[in-house]
């Protein structure tokens, strides 16, 4: 029996993934639930197991192409004996549709396209191209299926279906001309310096901060926090809180916990951009941005975070950390984010200024925690005191958060920050 082997579905809002490296050959033997493919959706990369035990007949798509969820990546000729009976149903009930040809090539060409400057550009390719924001270096790379290569409708449509991130920040104007300005050279000293081509994950994230840089008009504010108390209540409960839950207390929960909450008193800081139209999500699902030991960053998410206690948080955190050092995070563990951490204290920085990770509107950065002096008012009047203090800065999209809105948002973080109950339980 021959059973097709399909990319299979790892997340609400993932329609595609990116092959990595297949593990068997065609004519290769494996068993049922053996990882026969390694695959990558956005950050994360996953192992896909055999539904059945087989011999693997055809391979219908290669390292490095992107493919959607639900087509078919192989043919695997099953011996009939180790044939789970969710993979029969599904074999009997799935009808295999005819995908068009352009749906079958992969998208490795779009990635390797280079402009032609000479391509012409219709009055229709030119209003399709600014209504999608499409640079002209950008649509100048499509290949064209009419007369003499010229760029159709179909093939701009088919084109955006693959596309991920803009390639050029402006959008296309009539009779754009390109820019007489020179790119910088490059000195290259050949035996004393060498070049590292970035790996996968990181060419995704230098797309994602460009797009955002692109996309949205970037402000950042800062405050002060006095932490004094927190750390003190932290420290005092750290090794307690190891010994009844096996789990470490680092700050993170309780910065987490502080932002859904300063969400919650203004919740259009949690909102996305649709065009014209603001999307205000009910759910607070807290992203941290995380080092990996690669270098690279990747971003894990607590959600329904205001829901949630110190105690619920810090096991999360704690769990999702632990996942991505190991890379075994989930794809549904680094989808939802509708606000993003990055706390850049963890590497010794004072502040930051966080690019905002599309498509939220803000991003909040917590620098290093250090004891200064600092004047403070008590009942004797000012003195002064060694106190923890911290910077926040706050990123935000100022197509939708004015200062108003960014400031109070972040002042309150700091509040809740400062005023941190010191006699909560753990």
């Amino acid at each position: 029996m021959t059973i097709e082997f399909k990319m299979p579905k790892m997340g609400e809002s993932i329609s595609e993934a990116t092959i990595i490296s297949w593990l068997k050959n065609v004519g290769d033997f494996v068993d049922a639930e053996e990882t026969i493919l390694e695959v990558a959706t956005d950050k994360v990369d996953s192992e896909v197991p055999s539904p059945v035990s087989g011999t693997i007949t055809e391979i219908r798509f290669q390292k490095d192409d992107v493919v959607a969820v639900g087509t078919v990546l192989a043919l695997i000729d099953a011996d009939g004996k180790q044939e789970t009976k969710s993979v029969k149903k599904e074999v009997v009930n799935t009808k295999v549709e005819a995908q068009p040809e352009v749906a079958k090539q992969s998208n490795t060409e779009f990635k390797q396209l280079k402009s032609n400057p000479d391509a012409f550009l219709s009055p229709l390719i030119i209003s399709i191209a600014q209504k999608e924001n499409l640079s002209l270096e950008e649509v100048q790379s499509i290949p064209g299926s009419g007369t003499d290569g010229r760029i159709q409708k179909s093939d701009v449509f088919n084109y955006l279906k693959n596309r991920k991130y803009p390639l050029q920040s402006k959008p296309i104007k009539d009779n754009l001309q390109p820019t007489t300005f020179p790119k910088p050279k490059i000195n290259y000293v050949e035996g004393k310096d060498r070049i590292v081509e970035m790996d996968r994950m990181r060419k995704m994230i230098a797309d994602h901060m460009v797009y955002s840089k692109q996309t949205s008009p970037h402000v950042t504010s800062y405050i002060e926090v006095d932490v004094t108390n927190l750390v003190d209540w932290r420290n005092a409960n750290k090794d307690k809180f190891q010994e009844k839950h096996n789990e470490k207390l680092t700050f993170t929960p309780i910065f987490v916990q502080a932002v859904a909450k300063a969400i919650e008193d203004f919740p259009l800081i949690n909102v996305s951009v649709d065009e014209k139209n603001i999307i205000v999500h009910k759910d607070i699902n807290i992203g941290m941005a995380t080092a990996l030991p690669s270098g690279n960053l990747i971003v894990s998410v607590v959600k329904n975070a205001n829901k949630k206690n110190v105690i619920e948080i810090a096991k999360e955190v704690n769990n999702l950390a632990e996942s991505a050092r190991n890379n075994k995070l989930k794809p549904e563990q680094t989808q939802g984010s509708t606000f993003t951490i990055s706390n850049v204290g963890t590497f010794g920085s004072l502040m930051g200024t966080p690019i905002i990770n599309q498509p939220e509107v803000a991003i909040l950065a917590l620098g290093i925690i250090k004891k200064r002096p600092e004047v403070i008012t008590t009942e004797k009047g000012d003195e002064i005191a060694i106190r923890s203090m911290m910077y926040l800065s706050l990123s935000f999209d100022h197509r939708v958060v004015d200062g108003f809105l960014g400031g109070s948002f972040l002042r309150k973080v700091g509040d809740y920050l400062e005023q941190f109950d010191t006699n909560t339980t753990i």
